[in-house]
């Protein structure tokens, strides 16, 4: 049987400002219909990789391709095939939520817009809402209808660069639980946090991102077998992703995610 091609690959990706280098070789693969949760400290490049992969920035060197397209060559079908959500919600404050929709599936040229804005306010858990002036939503609904904007379409690829940022904890579950959804439907997920919790309930596949590369890349599982368990009282101790996390950067970064802080 063959194995189906990555729905994101990169290979070699690097990227400099100035003298800076942000990405030193980044190598990276997202199978099809998974979530992969993308950590770092702040400033580690996890929102560079993401501008490139959606073909808002050009990498210096390596490839990168998205549901099969090249970033560079085929840069129109990458936009076709993903949606992004950036670390703000991207709504109109002024329009009600279900003008909203219905403006996004306008500019994509669909068909019934209306019956689309409705549809997806009743996927959201959005309907009665549906009427207010976005303005009015708590953190969590205007996510949740920004990540309702980003699925007009339905795109198999969906960016979320830092989707619960500033949320409270409620917020934080609303935003999880749809991407839960999500998920089981098929899409394919990149997301980068600073919430090591968020990877852990939420990804298929943890990649961390350190010093312009991949240094660990696996399931929470394999992550943990890279640290022997240790005893106490005879009762084996699971390391956390936080622990994890930590040892293979470094204890001494101050600016890495913890599953307390916000950024």
């Amino acid at each position: 049987m063959t194995t189906p091609s990555p729905s994101i690959e990169i290979v070699g990706l690097t990227k400099s400002y100035a003298d800076h280098e942000v990405l030193k070789g980044v190598d990276l693969a997202v199978p099809s219909g998974s979530v992969l949760a993308l950590l770092g400290s702040n400033g580690a490049g996890k929102t560079t990789v993401v501008r490139i992969l959606s073909t808002l920035l050009k990498a210096d060197g390596g490839t990168a391709s998205v549901h099969g397209h090249d970033v560079v060559t085929s840069a129109r079908e990458v936009r076709e095939s993903i949606s992004l959500t950036g670390q703000f919600a991207a709504v109109d404050e002024v329009l009600t939520g279900r003008e909203n929709l219905v403006l996004v599936a306008q500019l994509r040229r669909l068909r019934d817009v209306g019956a689309v804005a409705d549809d997806l306010l009743a996927r959201f858990d959005l309907t009665e809402a549906g009427g207010r002036r976005a303005g009015t939503y708590s953190g969590g609904m205007r996510r949740r209808l920004d990540i309702a904007m980003s699925l007009i379409g339905n795109p198999p690829v969906l960016f979320l660069d830092e989707p619960t940022t500033g949320l409270d904890p409620q917020s934080r579950l609303e935003v999880w639980a749809t991407i839960r959804e999500l998920a089981g439907q098929g899409t394919t997920v990149l997301l980068t946090t600073q919430y090591l919790d968020e990877a852990e309930q939420l990804a298929d596949r943890i990649a961390i991102l350190h010093q312009g590369r991949i240094i660990a890349d696996g399931t929470l599982a394999e992550l943990k077998q890279l640290f022997p368990p240790t005893e106490v009282e005879y009762v084996e101790k699971q390391p956390s992703l936080e622990e994890i996390f930590l040892a293979i950067v470094g204890h001494d970064d101050a600016h890495a995610p913890t599953t307390k802080d916000a950024r």
